[in-house]
């Protein structure tokens, strides 16, 4: 069984900086991506930030320039340095893991509140 571990979420005010990270652990193998979505009520949930095995980025065009996605191959962490939040950066933000060898398996943590308010 996997489990994906978040951290780091909480309230910041506009122009703020938050880190947040993920542990993967337990039966996870030849993990492909690791990524960061995030969700508001109401909304379907949306990619933020996306990083491959060979350390390509993908970014959503809102937060390009602002967040920047990293990643520890040995510690199996991912981590999402979001600076100058803004209030619309508010939602509950989900850590995702895609692993295996032929059948690709899905894995997302619980998610970690992010606020930006004054």
């Amino acid at each position: 069984q996997v489990q994906l571990v978040e951290s780091g979420g909480g309230l910041v005010q506009p122009g703020g900086s938050l880190r947040l990270s993920c542990a993967a652990s337990g039966s996870i193998f030849n993990i492909n991506t690791m990524a960061w979505y995030r969700q508001t009520p109401g909304k379907q949930r949306e990619l933020v930030a996306r990083i491959t095995s060979g350390g390509f980025t993908t970014y959503a065009e809102s937060v390009k320039g602002r967040f920047t996605i990293s990643r520890d191959h040995a510690r199996n962490t991912v981590s999402l340095q979001m600076n100058g939040l803004k209030p619309e950066d508010t939602a509950v933000y989900f850590c995702h893991v895609a692993y295996g060898l032929g059948v690709v398996i899905n894995s997302w943590g619980q998610g970690t509140q992010v606020t930006v308010s004054s």
